[in-house]
């Protein structure tokens, strides 16, 4: 089935259950969904998009999606859970929290990136980088913590891969997310750091420095996978269904990241 016929239905379903219809939707209580941060700014163009053409709002929270498992864990009144790292649901559906094993939505990009004026050079094999540890000029340079955040397990496993984990440990600012990273890279007291190609193609980020992109087989894939949690109500269950059409694929590809085939 083709996702504009998957469209077609999942809006006639809405107006089958008067979801479409008068106000759209009476919303006591707007769902909250638990996003990964490296989704910061595709999935609140997609919210505005799904608000526009359906009249019904959810509520995005951003941040590690190692934090956001444990806070699950612990009850956490989320309705849906978007992660940077398909490990977490699976580990969440294998103890009964999420309704099924959830859809891989995307896949993840890494990307090397400066702020303007630094002494770093971005490239994809991180010559520069290597460089600049080996003369002793770097100074601190930017990832996500790799303790918790998928990015950041993916930027040790990268930088290891290029033989230049032990040497840059002593110069580390840790995110507690990617976006935080991000933050850290390009704030000027940092030489850059390892954050999302998502973030980076952000006009709000871009504009603040240079980037390259990282080869993807230096670390293990960033397979994104997404779940309705069992509290889930219509509206969550609504974005869910609108997260896996045109439009927000579309979005979702804008914003650089490689989305799944044949679902």
């Amino acid at each position: 089935m083709t996702f504009q016929i998957r469209r077609r239905a999942f809006f006639a379903g809405l107006a089958a259950l008067g979801l479409l219809a008068g106000p759209l939707l009476a919303q006591d209580d707007v769902p909250v969904i638990a996003a990964a941060s490296d989704l910061k700014f595709a999935v609140t163009e997609i919210a505005a998009a799904f608000a526009a053409e359906t009249g019904m709002q959810v509520e995005l929270s951003m941040g590690s999606t190692g934090n956001f498992a444990t806070q699950i864990r612990q009850g956490a009144p989320f309705q849906m859970f978007m992660a940077a790292d398909e490990r977490f649901v699976a580990e969440l559906h294998a103890e009964g929290l999420t309704r099924d094993a959830g859809t891989l939505y995307a896949e993840g990009r890494l990307v090397i990136m400066v702020p303007h004026g630094s002494a770093l050079t971005p490239d994809a094999a991180l010559d520069n980088l290597a460089e600049m540890l080996a003369a002793g000029t770097l100074t601190k340079f930017a990832i996500a913590n790799p303790d918790h955040a998928p990015y950041g397990m993916r930027a040790q496993e990268a930088l290891a891969h290029r033989g230049l984990w032990d040497a840059i440990q002593p110069h580390l600012v840790l995110g507690e997310n990617v976006s935080q990273a991000a933050q850290f890279a390009l704030s000027g007291n940092a030489e850059g750091g390892i954050i999302a190609y998502s973030l980076a193609l952000a006009p709000e980020v871009a504009d603040l420095g240079e980037f390259a992109v990282i080869p993807h087989d230096w670390h293990a894939p960033l397979r994104q996978r997404m779940a309705l949690l069992d509290n889930a109500g219509p509206v969550a269950e609504a974005f869910y269904a609108y997260m896996q059409t045109s439009p927000a694929r579309e979005i979702m590809a804008r914003y650089g990241f490689v989305l799944p085939e044949g679902t």
